[in-house]
Order: C-alpha cells, then structure tokens, then sequence
C-alpha cells in the first residue's frame, strides 16, 4: 500500500529536524511492505515575527527566560546525537521569519527537490548557522540542493505562493494543530510531536487497517 505522509513543520523547529529523522528510519524499516510519499507542510512558529527576525539572544530571553536556551537545548542535543545530527545552536545569530523558508520548500516540489531543500534548511540552520530569513543565503541553499538559483532568485523576490503558504498555515490550526511536527497520514490519521519510529510504524499499519475515509481526520496520542 502507498501511504501518503504531510508533514507540518516549521524549519526552525529542531523537533521538526528530530522528526525527520525518525520518519526516516520508520519507512525505512517498513519498505518491503509499504511505499511512502512525503510532503511537507507549512506552520510558523513564529507567525508575527518581524520580516527581518530578531537577535537569537533576545529572542531566547523572550522565550526561555535564559539566552542560552536552557536545560531545553541540551536534551535536544542528546537527542539528535542519537540520530547523527550535530546541533549547533551555537552558531544561530538569528531567529527567522520563516515564511520564505516554507515559499522555498513549495518551490522545490514544483522542482521535484523538497525533500533535498527541507533536508538543506534544517542542515543549514541548525548546524551552520544561516539566516533563513535572508535570500542570499536561501538562493545559496536552494542551489545546494540541486534547483536553479536563476529561477528561485525572481521567485523569492515575487510575492509569488505567500499567499498559499498562510492559507495552509491557518488551514493546520484549523484542524487543531498547534504544535510541530506533525504527521498526518494518507489525509486520515494525525499524530502529533516527535513520535519514535515504533510509534510511526504503528500508525502506518493503522492506517492500512482501518482504511479510514481521507476527508476524516483522526487523533492519535501525543508523542
């Protein structure tokens, strides 16, 4: 059976990044049973931020109460150790608006490259440091993954799909999601936060079970 996984997440979420990762290592261990498709979906984390984001210390303290981030960052470290992501929250000078991050990931599935262009966000991001609010750095990460800077330099310029990417970030709350990621399984199943790979593995054989109606959408336990 071909499932048919959305995943809404915001690139500047390192849970999101955790996901992913996860995610991966479940379809991977259910590939002689299942075929799989993933799209990625637009939430901000961050909706009102300033066009140009804000200094990461402030924003921090705003958050956390603490510049450095806190006990927090630390379990995230450990957590993406496990799965070979080398976070360094370190080199993060700026918090984002993301919403030209989320333009680049539609463009990308026009290009048939998103998964290489959310994989080059998170990397970028959360291991380099790059300021995903800014286009050269955008246009530089969307050439690594493999599109045609010439083409994405005029896309980011244009107003061209913001409009769409609100809309599906307001069409998530709508559905109830207020945190990220989140998996929505063959339009069907949601299930919520960072799940482990057994945890996604149960939900792909739910899904072949039950074989809900995808306009109806159901629930599954927190991870």
């Amino acid at each position: 059976m071909t499932l048919v996984i959305d995943v809404v997440s915001d690139v500047i979420c390192p849970w999101c990044y955790i996901g992913k990762r996860r995610l991966e290592r479940a379809v991977e261990m259910a590939a002689e049973r299942h075929s799989f498709t993933v799209a990625w979906r637009p939430f901000q984390l961050n909706p009102g931020m300033p066009a140009e984001g804000m200094e990461r210390a402030a924003y921090l303290a705003a958050k956390f109460g603490d510049a450095s981030g806190g006990d927090s960052y630390k379990r995230i470290e450990a957590q993406g150790a496990e799965l070979g992501i080398p976070f360094r929250f370190d080199r993060i000078r700026r918090t984002p608006n993301t919403l030209d991050a989320h333009r680049l990931i539609r463009f990308g599935q026009r290009a048939g490259r998103q998964q290489e262009i959310v994989e080059a966000l998170f990397e970028a991001y959360f291991t380099a440091g790059l300021d995903l609010g800014d286009h050269a750095s955008l246009i530089e990460i969307a050439e690594g993954a493999g599109c045609d800077p010439r083409a994405v330099e005029p896309y980011l310029a244009s107003d061209e799909d913001r409009a769409a990417v609100i809309a599906d970030d307001q069409s998530a709350r709508r559905m109830g999601i207020d945190g990220v990621p989140s998996f929505i399984f063959n339009r069907a199943l949601l299930l919520p936060g960072a799940a482990d790979p057994e945890m996604l593995l149960a939900a792909f054989e739910q899904v072949v079970q039950d074989q809900p109606e995808p306009q109806r959408v159901a629930q599954v336990g927190r991870a």
